[in-house]
């Protein structure tokens, strides 16, 4: 009787997959994938972390395209509902959140503080990828859990400040402004 590799280390075949996507074994992530199309997904038990999380921390625009374009979701969120564009954002990567944001990540999803990418990028004061995630449909006034939105945040720095006037330029027409506060997580 065959006994698997996995059974034999012990390890799940996610967790040597992420393991070599940490180590960027590009031969035995392709192998991986090419075995089990679906591995590209795979979620770190400890964290909620997938293959795309690993590569947004350390912002390598070669693999997230590879990862990608072989089927990552660009919206699985870890388990503090953190997706790989807001990681992208918090870190300032813009080319990472540009590419995210072409696959069609969403922009409005919220971590579980409630903070949207925009909220992120407003409060580093990052007018590009501001820009990027409205006219991406980023909604300025979807609010985080103690009720501010992206908006407000802006505001903090005085009504003619630039990010307000980023916002207010940016802002693509029927986006947010009839929206509501959203309390706690959405689906």
């Amino acid at each position: 009787m065959a006994v698997s590799a996995s059974a034999q280390t012990g390890f799940s075949e996610g967790y040597k997959f992420l393991e070599s996507v940490k180590k960027k074994e590009g031969a035995e992530v392709e192998q991986a994938i090419m075995e089990s199309p679906l591995i590209v997904n795979s979620r770190d038990v400890t964290s909620g972390e997938t293959a795309l999380h690993i590569i947004v921390a350390r912002r390598d625009l070669t693999w997230l395209r590879f990862l990608v374009q072989k089927g990552a979701n660009v919206n699985i969120a870890d388990d503090h509902g953190t997706t790989p564009l807001q990681a992208a954002v918090n870190l300032g990567w813009r080319d990472g959140a540009e590419y995210l944001l072409e696959n069609h990540a969403r922009t409005n999803d919220s971590n579980d503080a409630g903070e949207t990418p925009l909220i992120f990028a407003v409060h580093r004061h990052d007018t590009e990828l501001v820009k990027a995630l409205l006219q991406a449909g980023a909604d300025p006034d979807r609010t985080d859990n103690s009720g501010r939105s992206a908006r407000d945040y802006a505001l903090l720095d005085g009504a003619n400040s630039q990010m307000v006037k980023t916002i207010e330029t940016h802002t693509q027409e029927g986006v947010g402004k009839d929206s509501k506060p959203v309390y706690g997580p959405t689906f």
